[in-house]
């Protein structure tokens, strides 16, 4: 159960800090960059971090459950920190999925188009969803570790 245990941490730290290092430290350094430009760092940043997202969505809420019906035996049993844990996962995942059906989508058409401003358009709001995912995934991660002790 621990090498589980371990897997989900890893996965949900490498989601919530690449969200992280891409709102804190690598949007203000694009900034000052031209447009086309940003917005082609972007695109390239996103198809470079995504596929590492879509192993996080996928794995770690599969071994959340497996630990917590191995933990707690029944699903009625879970705590209320896991309870929070899994709500805010499971937002987490539906606001990932918007991002990458809708606004990326639009991002990457826009930038081999030449369509900047559609792809501008499209970067604004994944900056949104982002900021608003990356402080869900720190008070999950919060959560985690204070309900735990």
């Amino acid at each position: 159960m621990s090498y589980l245990i371990a897997l989900h941490g890893l996965l949900a730290v490498i989601w919530v800090g690449g969200m992280f290092f891409a709102y804190m430290i690598l949007r203000p350094a694009a900034q000052p960059l031209e447009t086309q430009q940003r917005l082609s760092l972007w695109a390239r940043t996103f198809g470079g971090f995504f596929p590492w997202v879509w192993g996080a969505v996928l794995i770690v809420p599969l071994t959340g459950y497996i630990v917590a019906i191995m933990r707690f035996g029944a699903m009625a049993a879970l705590p209320m920190y896991v309870n929070v844990m899994q709500g805010l996962g499971i937002l987490m995942v539906l606001l990932y999925l918007h991002v990458f059906f809708a606004p990326y989508r639009r991002l990457r058409r826009g930038v081999e188009s030449g369509d900047f401003v559609k792809a501008g358009h499209a970067l604004a709001q994944i900056r949104q969803l982002v900021a608003i995912n990356m402080v869900l995934g720190l008070i999950t991660i919060f959560v985690a570790l204070v309900g735990a002790n």
